[in-house]
């Protein structure tokens, strides 16, 4: 398959823009890190700008926010701004969540409608676009010295993700608009997510394998 599609740069730069804000709030609840100013802000412009830098490393071209002059002013513009509201938005702690969702879902969107563009079949295309949702939570906590979120019970990111970049490919097989397609992803994405954190839900957590002691059995006296 396909996609005669060029990424918009409005959307590659929300995607940007909510990815850095809602790493910044994330990155200003830690107090006892005690992170300075431009500490909440590496943490800001990392999550923003991480998912797209593996999604075009994976597709072994030149990082979209390194060949345009809009990515890095506008991830760290988002990012000042993410910590300028946090007491503010502190007190809305479901927003970041609702941040974190739309973020993934953009990046899962942006992600697999640009490897389908560069050729890729359907099932790399949709490793691609899971990775750029949640490249930039995996250099969020990498940063903040935390255990990635997308390794742990309860978080369901990449399965959002994959749900999304799938949802996507199958979409576009049935001869929907590419556009609205990639709405259809991030929605979907979105509500994975939400209705995860909503309801708990989590996939199978690891369990001990349990071993039976073995009797040993006394020797017979004749």
């Amino acid at each position: 398959m396909t996609v005669a599609f060029q990424i918009p740069l409005w959307a590659d730069l929300l995607a940007v823009g909510i990815g850095a804000t809602q790493g910044a709030l994330f990155a200003a609840q830690f107090r006892d890190r005690k992170l300075d100013l431009l500490g909440v802000a590496i943490v800001g412009i990392a999550t923003g700008l991480g998912g797209g830098l593996l999604r075009d490393i994976f597709l072994a071209q030149v990082p979209a926010s390194l060949s345009n002059n809009w990515y890095v002013p506008v991830a760290t513009a988002a990012a000042l701004l993410g910590m300028l509201l946090e007491r503010l938005i502190a007190r809305l702690g479901v927003l970041v969540n609702v941040l974190d969702a739309l973020t993934i879902g953009l990046f899962a969107a942006i992600g697999t409608t640009k490897a389908l563009a560069a050729g890729l079949p359907e099932v790399p295309a949709v490793f691609v676009g899971a990775i750029s949702a949640v490249g930039g939570s995996i250099l969020r906590d990498l940063l903040l010295n935390r255990p990635i979120a997308l390794m742990h019970v309860g978080s369901l990111y990449a399965v959002a993700a994959v749900a999304g970049s799938a949802s996507l490919v199958v979409l576009l097989e049935f001869g929907v608009p590419v556009f609205i397609a990639a709405i259809l992803c991030v929605a979907i994405t979105f509500g994975v997510r939400i209705l995860a954190v909503l309801f708990h839900w989590s996939l199978p957590e690891q369990r001990a394998i349990t071993t039976v002691p073995r009797i040993r059995r006394k020797p017979r006296k004749d």
